[in-house]
């Protein structure tokens, strides 16, 4: 590979952290969520962090972690929707590794992400209204980002795995 890393990125329910585990299997490489590695390290789950130290809090601790994971090699690292958030985040991303954007439309993304309990910024009377606003913000840093656009939509997990692999190796990001 001339970039070793895969950074995944993209809204909630957009399916990085299902992609992300299967993308590395195929490649092996090994596989970390940031989200995972943050609640395994603070030994509380994110919604508790956001009670506790507020979304501020949190995206220190999320930095952090994608400081030190993108600094390793042959990963596949999915990172939180608001990953892109902070300037840093978005150029380590870029600087040290292929960064692919699972896009999805907001739909989807309300349909997979309605009964999670795990995701603080949607416990909200109106959760399709506050993902609309959050992407509204975010789509643009998705886009500014990524190196690869993958649509996620309705496919199912091989075609959008075989979809990424093919981007990757028409962009000579991979060997076969």
């Amino acid at each position: 590979m001339t970039k070793t890393n895969i950074f995944l990125i993209g809204p909630m329910g957009a399916g990085k952290t299902t992609m992300g585990r299967q993308l590395a299997r195929k490649l092996h490489f090994q596989f970390y969520d940031s989200d995972h590695v943050i609640e395994e390290r603070t030994g509380a789950d994110i919604p508790l962090i956001f009670e506790k130290e507020g979304e501020d809090g949190f995206r220190k601790r999320e930095q952090q972690v994608i400081d030190e994971l993108t600094q390793m090699d042959n990963i596949v690292l999915a990172t939180g929707g608001g990953a892109i958030l902070l300037p840093e985040n978005r150029q380590n991303l870029k600087n040290r590794g292929t960064v692919i954007y699972l896009h999805s439309h907001i739909e989807h993304l309300i349909e997979r992400t309605r009964h999670d309990k795990n995701r603080p910024l949607l416990q909200t009377n109106d959760p399709e209204a506050k993902l609309r606003e959050l992407m509204k913000i975010r789509e643009p840093l998705y886009k500014e980002t990524a190196d690869i656009i993958i649509n996620t939509g309705k496919k199912s997990i091989r075609s959008v795995i075989s979809a990424i692999l093919d981007k990757l190796q028409s962009k000579k990001k991979i060997k076969h």
